[in-house]
């Protein structure tokens, strides 16, 4: 018989009983019923009950074991005795009356316990994240995050992909966040960059010949930490294609997704029509470029309802700037003055002086801003909405860019608070027509919006007509995101592959020929050799997996995550390095400056 195992502890069936088993595991749990004694035993496959009575060579040992230590059980499968058989474990008909124990590894009092789903601090957990990930739901995730990227792998390669890596040490770029450095010690006083993304190594794996690429590619970005985005690093699927149009990129792109979601979305209903939303529309109906679907309120613009009406707040401010709209959020069903008063309390919260409101009850208006456009107006504004007796609607006003984020949160907290939002299904949707440039008002210029490297619409005639910052904010770029349940779960772009085209796209943002030739040189030079349309694009597999499994944090689908201060907590990174090892890199560390 094998040192360790003859069975994993979720092998053993009632097709085994009478024979002789070796099991080894950590101890689960451990009960005493009368002088015999239930351990759970627990390995990486399942549980098996192990029992020792007072009659067995292994009870004194038996009486030993704790919680987490290591051992081995020699025994004989038996059934269960009538009325304690458990239907939830695949092993629950039988169990193993043990015969021999051994001690292989005792553990000390545990800082986070194994059992159970205990709601202990993070930083405690992700210190002893070797721990954390015994617990079954955690162990779970990450089990099901390694079956989505092998579903993926086949997917892609099912679809004519090939997996390609790229370069971890590459050059520094500007792809909107900050770069890892690594120095060099071989070129003192040079740096190496951890790469953001192999955005433009896939794009000269398509101009060196190859036509379908595929990765799944670690991604490092020096950022402050996000809610929606592991610090430091991620993983994504990596995606270029040769001599395809934005359409291409959606035909061969959505039965991977969505199969994907299809595949693990335990019976949950996932779209099957993608819809594709255009930028403006998505910001004009939802307040977001990735808007959560599953929640079915629309915005409208209600401006002409309030223009030289009786509420005087947003009359003065339609007729002093043209550009001033006002937006209206349906509540259906919200329409009573304790949840108007709730919504108008959250806005607040939210650094807004308010949000205003009308509600509707026996066939009137309700509310201040009802009660000041009068009856007529009310009236028409509900007709718009499709509005009836017990709805509401929530009002905000100014210049949309300013105030569509807030707009589209209030949007998802009415969906949430009135449970319009169907929580058990998953809702994909493309984001389509990107603005190319946007207006950095930090440096008070012109700046890509989205991604440097995509092909303005209209391509070098539309750079060359444009004649004003404010022309070159209206120019849209094939650009998109593909969305599912308010997170962007991928971003992709058709590529601009002229160098005439990435010269004057790049000239618009402030990057001189000369900067392009240096910090782009690979694939400015490859420009000029005949490279092909090509187009592609990168989703999150973090992302993915947090939703698959229904968690809130991606943290609980990563193996050994950074807390959100950036701190790998368990390996104690960063750290301070020898005086030795700075001295070959030719480097010296700066005193911080105190702070006040």
């Amino acid at each position: 018989m094998h040192r360790y195992r003859s069975h994993t502890c979720g092998a053993l069936r009632a097709s085994d009983i009478g024979e002789i088993t070796r099991v080894s595991g950590w101890v689960h749990r451990v009960r005493d019923h009368g002088g015999v004694l239930f351990i759970d035993l627990r390995d990486h496959y399942g549980m098996t009950q192990v029992v020792a009575d007072p009659d067995s060579a292994a009870f004194s040992t038996a009486e030993k074991v704790r919680s987490e230590w290591v051992i081995r059980v020699d025994g004989k499968v038996r059934e269960r005795p009538e009325g304690t058989a458990n239907p939830e474990l695949p092993t629950g008909e039988v169990e193993v009356f043990a015969t021999e124990i051994e001690i292989l590894s005792a553990a000390d009092e545990l800082p986070v316990p194994v059992f159970g789903e205990p709601d202990y601090p993070e930083d405690l957990r992700l210190q002893y994240r070797f721990l954390d990930l015994r617990r079954e739901t955690l162990h779970a995730n990450i089990m099901k995050r390694i079956a989505v990227v092998g579903a993926i792998r086949q997917k892609m390669s099912d679809a004519g992909f090939f997996e390609f890596t790229t370069p971890i040490l590459t050059a520094s770029s500007p792809e909107g966040a900050r770069d890892f450095l690594v120095p060099s010690r071989i070129h003192q006083g040079k740096f190496y960059a951890l790469p953001q993304a192999p955005q433009q190594y896939k794009q000269l794996v398509m101009m060196s010949g190859f036509d379908r690429y595929f990765q799944i590619a670690p991604c490092f970005r020096d950022e402050d930490p996000r809610a929606d985005r592991l610090p430091g690093e991620f993983y994504q699927l990596d995606v270029e294609m040769s001599f395809v149009e934005q359409e291409d990129v959606f035909q061969t792109m959505e039965p991977v997704l969505r199969g994907i979601f299809e595949d693990f979305a335990e019976g949950k209903p996932v779209t099957q029509d993608i819809p594709q939303i255009p930028y403006d529309v998505a910001i004009a109906k939802y307040g977001s470029d990735k808007p959560d679907l599953r929640n079915p309120i629309e915005m409208q613009d209600v401006t002409e309802h309030f223009r030289g009406s009786g509420f005087k707040i947003f009359a003065g401010m339609i007729e002093k700037d043209e550009r001033v709209r006002v937006w209206s959020i349906p509540a259906p069903k919200g329409g009573s003055r304790a949840f108007c008063d709730r919504m108008n309390s959250w806005a607040q919260g939210e650094g807004q002086p308010g949000l205003g409101y009308i509600f509707y009850r026996d066939g009137e208006a309700a509310g201040p801003i009802g009660k000041n456009i009068g009856p007529e107006r009310a009236e028409a504004v509900r007709v718009q909405l499709g509005l009836e007796d017990g709805d509401a609607v929530f009002l905000a006003a100014g210049r949309p860019e300013n105030f569509a984020k807030f707009a589209g949160d209030a949007r998802d907290r009415i969906g949430e608070e009135l449970e319009l939002t169907d929580k058990d299904r998953f809702e994909l949707c493309w984001i389509v027509d990107f603005p190319m440039y946007e207006w950095n008002e930090d440096e008070k210029r012109i700046d890509f919006s989205h991604n440097p490297f995509s092909m303005p619409q209209g391509g070098l005639d539309a750079l060359n007509n444009a004649q004003s910052d404010e022309d070159l904010i209206g120019l849209k770029a094939y650009q998109y995101d593909f969305v599912c349940n308010g997170f962007e779960i991928a971003s992709g772009a058709i590529r601009n592959h002229l160098p005439e085209v990435m010269v004057k796209a790049f000239g618009n943002a402030g990057y001189e020929e000369s900067v392009l030739q240096e910090r782009f040189g690979g694939m400015y030079r490859a420009f000029h050799y005949g490279a092909p349309p090509h187009g592609g694009m990168a989703a999150g597999i973090d992302r993915i997996a947090m939703l698959l499994v229904g968690a809130k944090n991606l943290r609980e689908v990563s193996l050994f995550p950074m807390n959100q201060q950036a701190n790998d907590l368990l390996m104690g990174a960063p750290s301070e390095v020898a005086p030795s090892q700075l001295r070959e890199l030719g480097l010296r560390v700066a005193t911080p400056p105190k702070k006040d």
